[in-house]
């Protein structure tokens, strides 16, 4: 990892030597990625801990295992809060994203898409609280995601409403959220 932030870092000074400009949004994104790597070891340390699910057809032990998992997870983020992934700037970077998208020909059919899902109550999203069971799982357009960093297996990006959402599918835990992603 330290190879890939020197490589990376000597690309950024070759580029200013030669009066190129920098995305300032690459050190943002490398930020959120580290966060959600952070994220994802703690998460499989709990999953080795907690056992996994051995393949089974019963909607009970599912939930069983999901409960334990989301349990464990929340003991161990206790002090999590919104923000703690999506940091102010990582937040804007975000939003800076999603609005090339939303000024893009695909606008019309997210806001069309976003106007067929169900409307959660803004109490309802809160970090470590878990993806409300009767809210349908609204996907996210394809055409949004193409420009959002790729997330790793086991967490997703949600919309409700104009919230985006980073939820951890295994435990069914909202890991943090932006309100108000979507102009």
């Amino acid at each position: 990892m330290r190879s890939l932030d020197a490589s990376l870092l000597a690309c950024c000074a070759m580029a200013l030597a030669a009066g190129q400009s920098v995305d300032p949004g690459i050190s943002i994104v490398k930020d959120f990625e580290k966060r959600v790597a952070d994220y994802v070891s703690m998460q499989k340390t709990i999953q080795g801990e907690v056992h996994g699910l051995k393949p089974t057809n019963s909607a009970d032990a599912i939930t069983q295992h999901e409960h334990r998992l989301a349990r464990r997870i929340r003991e161990a983020r206790r002090t999590a809060m919104q923000g703690n992934i999506f940091t102010p700037a990582i937040e804007a970077e975000f939003q800076r994203l999603i609005g090339l998208t939303m000024k893009g020909p695909e606008a019309g059919p997210i806001r069309e898409s976003l106007q067929h899902s169900e409307p959660l109550a803004p109490r309802a999203i809160r970090v470590n609280a878990s993806y409300p069971a009767a809210t349908p799982l609204q996907s996210t357009p394809p055409s949004l995601l193409l420009n959002l960093p790729i997330l790793p297996a086991g967490l997703e990006y949600r919309l409700v409403g104009n919230a985006l959402i980073l939820r951890d599918r295994e435990a069914n835990l909202i890991v943090d959220f932006i309100p108000n992603a979507i102009p």
